[in-house]
């Protein structure tokens, strides 16, 4: 077996805006195993300044991988629990190469068309116009749940936003998620909650940054708002450690990010503790390329959550990898009349 890899940049339609900066490119890393003729192919999708495995060493991780294929991929993934997004992408790259078409790595009724997943549709920070423009675009698409991104523009004026959603169309019409991102300091963070769960919101996502785990726990206890956590899964390694976390914060929901938490195997790890825990899930993309998106819809149907997931980013690069992925009325699927053109990284 022969492993190589490959670096690619992926280039944003337009500046995503999110509490953390604005973003106009995204590096992502593409990992190739060839044996008896077959290829498999995995994405590393690091996210820079965010990812626990945005380190000086990353490139040199991967190129112990490729010198270390020879291991098998269990001992490999175990030499890789500091890089949980370089181990969703050996993950990947293995299913792709058992697979009689690299690019179906759980055959399902998804993967032939026959089905669909729910998912929500985002709206970015920007300026109050384009916000609107984004939701109004969103609506007419017919996403029936949308999730703003919120915390980095003045609070008054998302309010208002949101306001505007919810004096057209009622909770039952469009269900609202928020992603405050850790966008929200402690002190001022459960008023803000208040204010929010006036407007009917289904849930938001990391109110305050994460490491604050006692203020976290306060705010699970007495909001009046749903709260997932998101970026506070990041970072925690071991089954102890998940458990832990879990026990002392309380949350409404977690949610999954496979290139940030071990890739299929953290996440079955959360998803088992979190429903033992009686805590809600679901799972959504961290900006890779259609490659990664790929496999995080495929996995995501096989765990049949029927809640909508965050699977909507396909469309948000220039230079982004053909696919059959295809997202219509507020769901994503597979159009078998579209393929695959990888002429970019191959």
């Amino acid at each position: 077996m022969k492993a190589t890899y490959k670096k690619y940049i992926l280039n944003f339609k337009r500046p995503s805006g999110t509490s953390r900066g604005v973003l106009t490119q995204k590096e992502t890393w593409f990992l190739f195993l060839e044996e008896n003729g077959k290829v498999g192919i995995g994405e590393c999708g690091i996210l820079r300044s965010l990812s626990i495995d945005d380190r000086p060493d990353y490139e040199e991780k991967l190129k112990w991988v490729c010198e270390h294929i020879y291991l098998g991929e269990k001992q490999i993934l175990e030499n890789l629990l500091a890089f949980p997004s370089i181990q969703f992408g050996v993950e990947q790259a293995f299913l792709s190469l058992k697979s009689s078409n690299k690019f179906e790595l759980f055959p399902s009724p998804f993967t032939q068309k026959q089905t669909s997943i729910p998912i929500n549709g985002l709206i970015w920070m920007g300026e109050e116009s384009f916000m609107k423009s984004q939701i109004k675009e969103k609506i007419e698409a017919g996403f029936s749940c949308i999730k703003m991104k919120i915390g980095a523009i003045d609070f008054d004026t998302e309010i208002k936003l949101l306001k505007a959603i919810r004096k057209e169309f009622s909770a039952t019409d469009i269900e609202l998620r928020v992603d405050a991102n850790g966008g929200f300091s402690p002190s001022e963070a459960l008023e803000k909650l208040k204010i929010l769960s006036e407007l009917d919101l289904h849930s938001i996502e990391q109110p305050i940054k994460q490491h604050q785990i006692a203020e976290m726990a306060k705010l699970c206890e007495h909001t009046p708002l749903p709260i997932a956590l998101d970026e506070e899964l990041i970072g925690v390694f071991s089954i102890t450690q998940k458990l832990e976390l879990l026990h002392a914060i309380k949350p409404q929901y977690i949610i999954l990010k496979p290139s940030l938490i071990g890739g299929i195997q953290g996440s079955n790890q959360w998803i088992n503790l979190a429903e033992e825990l009686n805590i809600g899930w679901w799972l959504t993309s961290a900006l890779e390329s259609n490659v990664g998106l790929n496999a995080i819809s495929q996995f995501t149907y096989t765990l049949q959550n029927l809640m909508p997931q965050g699977l909507g980013t396909g469309s948000l690069y220039t230079n982004n990898i053909e696919s059959p992925l295809t997202v219509c009325d507020g769901a994503i699927f597979y159009d078998l009349h579209k393929t695959w053109d990888t002429s970019l990284i191959f």
